[in-house]
C-alpha cells in the first residue's frame, strides 16, 4: 500500500521578505521518508503541482506537510505546517481526501490563527491493484485538470555492502527525490500481507525495492518486467563469465594484498558455486549482509565486458551505516575479475568513499581469491576463500596512519559478519574430517628413488664433461701415438715442458677441464650421500606432533649456465630441523616426501620453510626463496593442502611455491596442558588458574586464533603511545595481545613470544604518569601487524611497545619474562641469560669487588666482638645444621641454600632461598639472594659479600639489599673474633619515599643483625 500526495498550491502564505515575494518551498514527511518540492520564487501565492508517494508500514503515523522559504545566507523560515494522520485517510470514502485547502499552523500551539494561509493538497491511499489506483488517478484529474505532468528522478540510499543483484534506478513520472530506507519497506510489505487477510483477496507480492508510481497497470507490467531482468541478467552473466574465460586463459591467480588477510576458509562447495553464490545477479547475499551490518541502498549496475572481452566489470554503490563517531559515507565499488577458468576465481574490488575526511586521498582494495579446496573423504568438491585488503593512496597526506588504522578495524569487524553470514549458507569444511584422512593423504604419497646410473647421468650428462673427457680421451692416444721428444731447454728426464705458446693455452685448457670434473665428481658423491633425506624418520614421545608432506615446487629460480637448480628444502621448528632431499637439474620438482618432528610439549607457533641450490660440499648455499607458516594466525584445515608462495629477491620475480600437506595433532590431549600449566607455576613462582571453557572461546574469538589456544592470565594497563589508553593485557602460550575498546573505537593487536628481542621495565617518570612501565622491543621486521599499537620504531628498526599503570607491575612482568623465556629463548640463549645475570653477582677480574655493590653506598650497620671462634662462626654461612637453626629463629621459612662453588681460585658462591615470616615482614614474601666469600689478607678472616633480591614485598621491586661481612679473628690470646657489617640499598627504580624506604631497611637490619649474632652465641655456649 501506498500514499499518493499531491502537493498542488498555496495562498496568502506570510512572506517575511523585504519584498514580500519569497521563495517558497515544500517539505514532506512520512516515518523514514522525506521529499521537498521545488522551490518557487517571486511569488506569495505559490505552485508546484508536484506528486509524491510514500510506503505506508504503519498506520499509526501521519503526514507531515512543512511550508518554508528559502533563504541562501540564513536559516530558512517556517512559513507553516499542517499535519494528517493516515487514519483519517483510511477511515475515509475510497480511502481518499480529495482535494483539499489545508489551514497552515505556525510553530506554537497556543496561537492557532489563520494568518500562516492555506495550502491545497490531494491525498489517497492505493494498492497495488488497478481499479483503485485508476479510481484514485481519476479522482486527481477530475479535481484539477490543469495539473501538467512532470518527470522527476528518485534516488535512493545506497546500501552499505554490493549487492550481487541488478537493482535498476527507476525515473518516474511526476515524482521528486525521496528517501525509501530498507526498514521502511520491511515494515509495508507485513502490512500489505495483513491487509491481505483482511480483506480475503488474492496473494499480494512483497513491494520492489524500486519506488515506482506509474500507473498501476503499468506498476504491474514493470513488476513482471523486472522478474524477466533477473532471470535473463543472471543468464547473461553465466555467458559472460565463459567469454572471458576464452579470453584470459593461462592468467594467474594474484599474490593476496599486502594488507593482510580477512578471510581465509574452506567451504563445502564446489569454486565455481561459490563464485556464483557471492557475485550472481541472482544471488541474495551481499543484500542479507546489508541488512545484518544495518547498511541502505542497494546498488549494482549489471556485469559488463571491456576491453575486448578481456574484463568483466560492474560498479556498485552503497552506503555505509552511521557509527558513534562516523556519518553514513556514501561509496563507490568497482568490482573486476582478474582471473575465472572455471576451478579458479579471482575478483578485485576498489572502493572510493570521497564523503569521508581525505576520501579522495586513498582508494581501499579487496581481492576475493576462490581456488579448490583440500581432498575431503565424503569425494564432495570444497573451495577456498581468501580475502585480502590494502589501501592505496592517491596522494601523500598526514594522516596516513590514522587511516589505515580506522580502515583495518572496520573492515576486520564486517567481514566477521560476513563469514558468520556465509558459514550459515555454505558449510565450513571440518577439521576433523581433514586430521581423519591423514593416514589416507599420506599413505598415497610415493617416493621414486633415484637410482645411482640415472643420478650419474644427471652429473655427467652435459658438454662440458664429454668434452673434457673427449680431450682426455684425445691426449692418450696421442700419448701412445707419439714417440718421446729429446731433451731441450730446462726439461730434465721425465720432466716434459711446453716448447710453444700454443701447448701453454692447451695446458691450461685440460687443467681447468681436469678441475671441473673433479669438482662435478666431489657434487656427485655428496648428492649421493644426502640423497636420502630426513624423509621416513618417525617421530618420538607423545605431545604436539607436526608433520609435513612435501609434493613438489614450482617455478624455481633457475641458476647454473644450464638453466636449472639443485633445489632441497629445509623445515625448522622449535629449533628442530628436517632436510629435503636435493633434486638435481629441476626448476619443478616433485618430492612426495614425508618429514615428522619429535613430540614438542610447547605448541609450535612458527615453522620456517628455506629452499636452498645445492652447491657442493664446501660451498655456501644460495637460497631460492624462504617463507614462514604461522600456526597462530593460520587455519589448521587450510595448511592440510596449501600452495606456499615463497619470498626472497628471486622468489618473488618468478612467483616460486611449494606444494605441502601440514598436520599438527596432540596426542596427549588435556594432559599436555596440564604438564604446561604445572611447569608455568614453577617459572612463575605462583599458581595457575586455568580459565572456564566460555572465557576461553571469547579469548579465541577476540583474537582470531585457534581452539587450541587457552588464556593464562590478562592484566589491567595502559598502551602508552601518542596518548595513553586503556585496556586489558592478555597472555597465552603463544601470544601477547592487547584490546581496548575507547568510545565505540577498538584497539588490538597480538604478536608472538618468539617475535620479542629484549623486555626492559623502564622507571617511573612524568611521561608514564610517575608510575614504572614494560618496555617490549620486537625484532626487526617482526610483529608488523601488531604496528598500530607500537610507541615507536627504533634505529634499528623493531617496534617498541610500551605498556604502563599495572596494577601490580611485579606479578605481570614475573608472568611475561617467564612465558617469553619459557616459549621464545632457545636453550643456548637459556644459558647465556643465566650466565649474565650470574656475572651481576659475580666478582669483577678488573677492580675485584661484588658486581653492584660500588653502585650501592655501604654504611655500617653492625659491629661487635663475637666470644665465638672463627671457624665455629663460619658454620652460620655453611649450610650446616647452625645455620638452620639459627635462621629459623630469627623468621627465615624454608631456608635452602645450594653447596659453595669456587668461581675462581679462593673465592666461592651459593644461592639462598627463603620466605620471611610476620615477625620480618607483615607482608610475608620471599628472599633469593646470591653470596659469594673469599678470604682476606693474610688468611686471618673471611670476606663475606651477598646481593638479596625481594618478591612478594611491598615496593619490593624497587630496591636490592647489598650487605657485606667482614669477620676476622683476633689475637690468639683471645677468645673470639671481630665482626662488622655494611649495608647498601641499590635502586631499580626512583621513588619520592626513598629516605623513608631507607631509613626502615637500616633499622630493621640492624636489629635482626643483632639477633641472628646472639642466636649464634646461644647456640655455640
Amino acid at each position: 500500500m501506498k500514499l499518493l500526495v499531491r502537493v498542488i498550491e498555496a495562498r496568502n502564505l506570510t512572506i517575511v521578505d523585504a519584498n514580500g515575494l519569497g521563495a517558497a518551498y515544500v517539505k514532506l514527511q512520512l516515518g523514514k521518508c522525506r521529499a521537498k518540492t521545488k522551490v518557487s520564487k517571486k511569488n506569495p501565492n505559490p505552485s508546484w503541482d508536484e506528486e509524491f508517494s510514500f510506503g505506508v508500514g504503519d498506520l499509526s503515523e501521519e503526514l507531515s506537510v512543512r511550508v518554508l522559504d528559502e533563504d541562501k545566507c540564513f536559516t530558512e523560515d517556517f512559513l507553516g505546517c499542517v499535519k494528517v494522520p493516515l487514519s483519517k485517510v483510511m477511515d475515509a470514502e475510497n480511502m481518499s481526501l480529495g482535494t483539499t485547502w489545508y489551514q497552515l499552523q505556525p510553530k506554537g500551539r497556543k496561537s492557532k490563527g489563520n494568518g500562516c494561509g492555506e495550502i491545497l493538497l490531494a491525498i489517497f491511499l492505493y494498492q497495488n491493484n488497478y481499479e483503485e489506483a485508476s479510481s484514485g488517478r481519476r479522482s486527481f484529474s477530475d479535481d484539477k485538470e490543469s495539473m501538467s505532468e512532470k518527470s522527476v528522478e528518485l534516488t535512493h540510499e545506497i546500501h552499505s555492502l554490493p549487492s550481487s543483484g541488478d537493482s535498476e534506478l527507476a525515473s518516474v513520472s511526476g515524482l521528486n527525490e525521496m528517501d525509501f530506507t530498507k526498514e521502511d519497506k520491511s515494515m509495508a510489505e507485513s502490512f500489505i500481507h495483513r491487509l491481505f487477510q483482511f480483506f480475503g483477496g488474492e496473494k499480494i507480492a512483497p513491494l520492489s525495492s524500486t519506488i515506482d508510481v506509474d500507473p498501476p497497470e503499468k506498476l504491474q507490467e514493470v513488476s513482471a518486467d523486472e522478474q524477466t531482468v533477473d532471470v535473463s541478467s543472471a543468464m547473461l552473466y553465466d555467458e559472460l563469465l565463459k567469454t572471458l574465460e576464452s579470453k584470459v586463459q593461462g592468467a594467474e591467480i594474484p599474490e593476496n594484498l599486502q594488507g593482510g588477510i580477512l578471510v581465509d576458509h574452506s567451504y563445502v562447495i564446489a569454486p565455481a558455486d561459490l563464485n556464483s553464490f557471492l557475485f550472481s545477479p541472482s544471488s541474495n547475499f551481499w543484500q542479507s549482509l546489508a541488512e545484518i551490518q544495518g547498511t541502505t541502498g542497494l546498488q549494482a549496475e549489471p556485469w559488463r565486458l571491456e576491453s575486448s572481452g578481456k574484463r568483466l566489470t560492474r560498479v556498485v554503490k552503497y552506503t555505509k551505516a552511521a557509527t558513534k563517531l562516523v556519518k553514513a559515507v556514501t561509496a563507490t565499488e568497482e568490482q573486476t575479475y582478474l582471473k575465472a577458468d572455471g576451478k579458479n576465481y579471482a575478483v578485485l574490488a576498489s572502493v572510493r568513499t570521497p564523503d569521508v575526511p581525505f576520501g579522495n586521498s586513498f582508494r581501499v582494495q579487496l581481492l576475493f581469491c576462490i581456488t579448490p579446496g583440500p581432498e575431503l573423504s565424503s569425494k564432495e568438491q570444497s573451495s577456498r576463500l581468501i580475502i585480502s585488503w590494502c589501501i592505496n593512496f592517491l596522494q601523500s597526506t598526514m594522516m596516513k596512519g590514522m587511516i589505515e588504522n580506522g580502515a583495518r578495524q572496520g573492515l576486520r569487524e564486517s567481514y566477521v559478519q560476513f563469514t558468520d553470514l556465509l558459514s550459515q549458507s555454505i558449510k565450513l569444511v571440518d577439521l576433523k574430517v581433514t586430521a581423519s584422512d591423514k593416514k589416507h593423504i599420506l599413505a598415497s604419497l610415493q617416493t621414486k628413488q633415484e637410482s645411482d646410473w640415472k643420478l650419474a647421468l644427471q652429473f655427467f650428462g652435459n658438454f662440458s664433461v664429454a668434452s673434457s673427457g673427449f680431450a682426455i680421451l684425445f691426449i692418450l692416444i696421442h700419448i701412445l701415438l707419439a714417440n718421446p721428444g729429446a731433451i731441450h731447454g730446462l726439461e730434465l728426464l721425465g720432466l716434459d715442458l711446453p716448447d710453444s705458446i700454443g701447448e701453454i693455452i692447451v695446458c691450461g685448457v685440460l687443467v681447468l677441464q681436469s678441475e671441473y670434473v673433479l669438482y662435478t665428481v666431489s657434487r656427485f658423491l655428496q648428492a649421493r650421500k644426502q640423497r636420502g633425506s630426513d624423509h621416513g624418520k618417525k617421530a618420538r614421545g607423545d605431545g604436539w606432533l607436526l608433520t609435513v608432506a612435501l609434493i613438489e615446487g614450482s617455478n624455481l629460480v633457475a641458476l647454473d649456465s644450464a638453466g636449472f637448480s639443485d633445489p632441497y628444502v629445509v623445515f625448522t621448528c622449535n629449533g628442530k630441523m628436517r632436510t629435503s632431499s636435493i633434486k638435481f637439474h629441476r626448476l619443478d620438482p616433485q618430492w612426495n616426501e614425508i618429514f615428522e618432528f619429535d613430540a614438542m610439549d610447547d605448541p609450535p607457533s612458527t615453522m620456517d620453510v628455506d629452499v636452498y641450490d645445492f652447491d657442493g660440499p664446501f660451498d655456501k648455499a644460495t637460497s631460492l626463496g624462504h617463507a614462514e607458516v604461522n600456526f597462530v594466525k593460520s587455519n589448521i584445515t587450510e595448511l592440510a593442502d596449501v600452495w606456499l608462495p615463497l619470498h626472497g629477491k628471486f622468489a618473488q620475480k618468478c612467483q616460486s611455491k611449494l606444494h605441502l600437506m601440514i598436520f599438527l595433532n596432540n596426542t596427549r590431549g588435556n594432559e599436555i596442558v596440564k604438564g604446561y600449566v604445572m611447569k608455568m607455576e614453577k617459572e612463575i613462582g605462583n599458581k595457575i588458574t586455568l580459565k572456564p571453557p566460555q572465557i576461553n572461546s571469547a579469548f579465541q574469538k577476540l583474537f582470531g586464533l585457534p581452539a587450541d589456544e587457552f588464556l593464562i592470565n590478562d592484566f589491567t594497563c595502559h598502551l602508552n603511545r601518542k596518548m595513553p589508553m586503556q585496556g586489558r593485557l592478555f597472555l597465552s602460550p603463544r601470544i601477547i595481545g592487547f584490546h581496548a575498546n575507547l568510545f565505540g573505537r577498538k584497539t588490538k593487536f597480538f604478536f608472538l613470544w618468539e617475535d620479542i628481542d629484549d623486555i626492559q621495565v623502564i622507571p617511573p617518570s612524568l611521561a608514564t604518569m610517575c608510575s614504572p612501565s614494560l618496555l617490549i622491543v620486537l625484532q626487526r621486521g617482526r610483529g608488523m601487524d601488531a604496528k598500530h599499537g607500537a610507541k615507536a620504531v627504533d634505529s634499528d628498526g623493531r617496534l617498541r611497545f610500551q605498556f604502563q599503570s599495572f596494577v601490580s607491575l611485579y606479578a605481570a612482568n614475573r608472568t611475561i619474562m617467564a612465558l617469553w623465556k619459557a616459549k621464545a629463548l632457545s636453550t643456548e640463549q637459556k644459558l647465556q641469560l643465566v650466565e649474565e645475570s650470574g656475572m651481576r653477582s659475580l666478582q669483577s677480574e678488573d677492580s675485584g669487588s661484588f658486581l653492584g655493590l660500588e653502585e650501592a653506598k655501604m654504611s655500617d650497620v653492625f659491629s661487635s666482638s663475637i666470644t665465638v671462634e672463627m671457624e665455629l662462626l663460619m658454620g652460620l654461612f655453611d649450610g650446616s645444621s647452625l645455620e638452620q637453626s639459627v635462621m629459623k629463629k630469627i623468621g627465615c621459612v624454608d631456608y635452602s641454600v645450594s653447596p659453595w662453588e669456587s668461581i675462581k681460585g679462593d673465592i666461592y658462591q651459593r644461592q639462598v632461598h627463603y620466605k620471611m615470616d610476620k615477625s620480618l615482614s607483615r607482608y610475608g614474601g620471599e628472599v633469593t639472594s646470591t653470596q659469594q666469600k673469599s678470604p682476606v689478607a693474610h688468611k686471618k678472616g673471611w670476606l663475606i659479600e651477598e646481593v638479596m633480591v625481594f618478591q612478594g614485598v611491598l615496593l619490593g621491586d624497587y630496591f636490592n639489599i647489598h650487605l657485606r661481612y667482614h669477620i676476622e679473628d683476633l689475637s690468639p690470646k683471645l677468645r673470639g673474633c671481630n665482626v662488622q657489617v655494611s649495608l647498601g640499598v641499590a635502586w631499580l627504580k626512583s621513588t619520592k619515599h626513598q629516605k623513608r624506604i631507607m631509613k626502615n631497611i637500616m633499622s630493621n637490619s640492624s636489629g635482626r643483625l643483632q639477633e641472628m649474632f646472639n642466636q649464634v652465641e646461644s647456640e655455640l655456649k
